[in-house]
C-alpha cells in the first residue's frame, strides 16, 4: 500500500510516506497502466492474505495448544505471529482499494486501518529485535538466561513491545484521514501541517522501523559469533552450542527474510522523497513484497524448526491419518502384543505395553507426541 503525503497548503509535491499504510494510491499515475493490473494486483494481495492468515493462525494455535511449545523463545514467536496476523487483516482493504482505485471505506476506517497497520508493522520488527536479544542471552550468557528466559518474563516483554509500538505510531493516529483526490474521488492519506513533515516521517519510520532494529540485530549476532570463537572447544560448549544452533538459525533466517522483504520498500520510499518517485507499479510490487514477509514466517518455522514442522503436520494430517487408520481397521497394539509373545520381551519395553501406548508399524509411541 503506497501512501501519499498530503499538505493543506498545496504548494509541495506529494511523496510516498515511509509506511505501507494507505490502501489508496495516487491513482492518476496508473492511467497508462493496463486494465489487467486491476485484477493482478488485488489477486496477489488476496494470495498473500490467505497464506499469511492461515500460516500465522497455525503458529498461534500450535503454541497455545501444546504445553511444551510454551518456551520463552516461542512466546516471542507467538507475539510475532499475532502481529503478522493482524497485519494481514488490512490486506483486504488494500485489495479493494487497488481494484476500485479510491478509498471507499470512509474517514474512520482510514484512520483505523492505518493505525492497525502501523502498530503491527513496528511490533513485527521489534519482536525480531527481542528474539535476537533472546538468542544472544541464551548463547553468550547461559547462566543469566535461566533467570530471564522464562515465559512469564517473555509475556511482560511482549506487552512492553506493544506499548512501544503504540507510542511510535502516534503521528499516524493523529494525522491519518481521508482527502479529496484530483479525480474527484477520496484517498486515505496523511494531512501534514507542513510539507517538510512528509520527509521527516519517511526518515522517522526508516530509522525506527528498519535501520536501528536491524543494526541492533546485527550487533547481537556479531557478539554471538565472537563468543563462539572465543570459547573454542571448551568442555560442554559444543553440546550446548548444538542444542542452541537450530533455534538461532531459525531466528536468523526470519531476520534475513525480513530484511530482504522490507529493504526494497524503504529504498523506494527514500528515493521518492529525496529524488523522484519511481514507477508506480514497481512501488506497488515492493509494497506487496513487504506484506509477503508476514506470510513467509510460518513457512520458515515449518522448514527450519522440527518442533513446528511436527506440530503443523499434526494439524494438517492428523484427522486424515486417523480416518485412514480407522478404514484399515488394524489393531496395532494387538499386533505388537502378538509379536512380543512370539519374539520375547526384548522387542518392546514393558512400560510401553503397560501404559497403553499405541504401536504403529511396530513402533512404540505415545498418543501425545512429544514436541
Amino acid at each position: 500500500m503506497e501512501n501519499m503525503a498530503t499538505n493543506r497548503s498545496g504548494d509541495y509535491p506529494e511523496y510516498p510516506t515511509g509506511l505501507p499504510y494507505n490502501s489508496s494510491l495516487d491513482y492518476e499515475d496508473y492511467d497508462q497502466e493496463l486494465d489487467a493490473s486491476k485484477i493482478i494486483i488485488p489477486s496477489i494481495y488476496a494470495l498473500v492474505c490467505c497464506v499469511g492468515l492461515t500460516g500465522n493462525a497455525m503458529v498461534i494455535y500450535v503454541i497455545l495448544k501444546y504445553a511444551k511449545m510454551k518456551t520463552a523463545t516461542n512466546i516471542y514467536i507467538l507475539n510475532l505471529a499475532i502481529a503478522d496476523e493482524l497485519f494481514m487483516l488490512s490486506v483486504p482493504f488494500l485489495a479493494t482499494s487497488a481494484a476500485v482505485r479510491h478509498w471507499p471505506f470512509g474517514s474512520l476506517m482510514c484512520r483505523l486501518v492505518l493505525s492497525v497497520d502501523g502498530i503491527n508493522m513496528f511490533t513485527s520488527i521489534f519482536c525480531l529485535t527481542v528474539l535476537s536479544v533472546d538468542r544472544y542471552v541464551a548463547v553468550v550468557h547461559p547462566i543469566k538466561a535461566a533467570r530471564y528466559r522464562r515465559p512469564t518474563v517473555a509475556k511482560v516483554v511482549n506487552v512492553c513491545v506493544w506499548g512501544l509500538s503504540l507510542l511510535v505510531i502516534l503521528p499516524i493516529i493523529i494525522f491519518a484521514d481521508t482527502v479529496p483526490a484530483q479525480d474527484g474521488g477520496v484517498d486515505c492519506n496523511f494531512l501534514w501541517p507542513e510539507a517538510a513533515w512528509s520527509v521527516a516521517f519517511v526518515v522517522y519510520t526508516f530509522l525506527l522501523g528498519f535501520l536501528l532494529p536491524v543494526g541492533a540485530i546485527c550487533l547481537c549476532y556479531c557478539l554471538m559469533v565472537a563468543r563462539m570463537r572465543a570459547v573454542g572447544l571448551k568442555a560442554g560448549w559444543l553440546q550446548r552450542r548444538r542444542s542452541e544452533k537450530k533455534i538461532t538459525r531459525m531466528v536468523l533466517c526470519i531476520v534475513a527474510v525480513f530484511v530482504l522483504c522490507w529493504m526494497p520498500f524503504y529504498i523506494v520510499q527514500l528515493v521518492s522523497v529525496f529524488h523522484r518517485p519511481p514507477d508506480a507499479m514497481v512501488t506497488q510490487l515492493f509494497v506487496i513484497l513487504s506484506y509477503a514477509n508476514s506470510g513467509a514466517n510460518p513457512i520458515l518455522y515449518g522448514f527450519v524448526s522440527d518442533n513446528f514442522r511436527r506440530s503443523f503436520q499434526r494439524i494438517v494430517c492428523f484427522r486424515w491419518l486417523e480416518s485412514g487408520l480407522d478404514g484399515e481397521q488394524v489393531d496395532y497394539r494387538a499386533v505388537a502384543l502378538k509379536r512380543q509373545a512370539t519374539n520375547g520381551q526384548k522387542d518392546f519395553p514393558k512400560e510401553c505395553l503397560a501404559s497403553g501406548m499405541v504401536f504403529q508399524n511396530g513402533t512404540c509411541t505415545s498418543r501425545t507426541t512429544t514436541l
